[in-house]
């Protein structure tokens, strides 16, 4: 009698832990296909040339890039080396983007073409993040720890920028074309050159101005990269200014000139 109970309680405990897995499972599968959900989206909403939602996922390097950085980085977390490392050199041959299994990435990441990107080991990603091709988010020397940028929310890195080192790129910024950023920026801003400098702080669009949706993280995404300042264009443009007023002027002084000469 005590065997046989013994034996049917044994048998509730494993079906109980059967039915705790099975329930993990689900929850997780269902955890993953609403991520997927969410990747496909964010090209929806962010990328024009994106017609259907089967497209985005069969033909989107940067999404694949993401979702098998997913799997390399569940991996590196439980301390493995090899699968992780393997699983990042098949993407990058895959998909010509090379991100480190360490890397920590954001909900809403949307990678535009893609071609040569290369995010570090310790680089951290905020939400709704859009990278294009060539950006590096990489460290500057051999140091140990923490040593790549974070990224905030709603960031926006142009193509071919680089973000060298251990500091924060602030929230709602934009980091304009092949722009080489050396130190922290502000949130709010925009920023160009080499070195990379900020240029305007607090007058980019954060949310909608028509008021609609304007509490949706989508709406808070400005991309147009292609409206940053030039500060050389400008300073160009001040100067063509200032060389017409002295053409003008000599003209001017010209006419007098020989205004007084036919008067003598």
């Amino acid at each position: 009698m005590n065997s046989a109970l013994y034996i049917l309680t044994l048998k509730h405990k494993q079906y109980t832990a059967l039915e705790h897995v099975d329930k993990n499972i689900k929850e997780r599968s269902l955890d993953m296909f609403a991520q997927i959900k969410k990747d496909i989206d964010s090209i929806m909403l962010r990328d024009p040339a994106a017609k259907t939602r089967l497209e985005a996922a069969l033909c989107y390097p940067g999404l694949h890039a993401i979702w098998l950085h997913r799997i390399a980085h569940h991996f590196y977390l439980k301390g493995w080396v090899l699968v992780p490392r393997t699983i990042n050199t098949f993407s990058r041959f895959l998909t010509g983007i090379d991100i480190h299994p360490g890397a920590k990435l954001g909900p809403g990441l949307f990678i535009d073409h893609g071609m040569g990107l290369v995010i570090g080991e310790t680089a951290e990603l905020g939400s709704n993040v859009t990278l294009y091709q060539g950006v590096t988010l990489g460290g500057t020397g051999k140091e140990k720890g923490k040593r790549h940028p974070t990224i905030g929310n709603n960031v926006v890195v142009s193509s071919g920028a680089k973000v060298l080192g251990s500091f924060k790129v602030g929230d709602n910024s934009k980091i304009g074309s092949g722009s080489v950023v050396l130190k922290e920026v502000p949130p709010n801003s925009v920023v160009v050159g080499i070195p990379g400098r900020v240029v305007t702080r607090d007058g980019v669009r954060i949310a909608s101005t028509s008021g609609e949706n304007s509490n949706d993280p989508e709406s808070m995404i400005d991309l147009n990269h292609d409206q940053l300042p030039d500060p050389v264009a400008d300073y160009e443009a001040l100067l063509a200014k200032h060389m017409e007023e002295i053409n003008n002027r000599l003209i001017e002084l010209e006419g007098k000139i020989k205004a007084a000469q036919n008067n003598k």
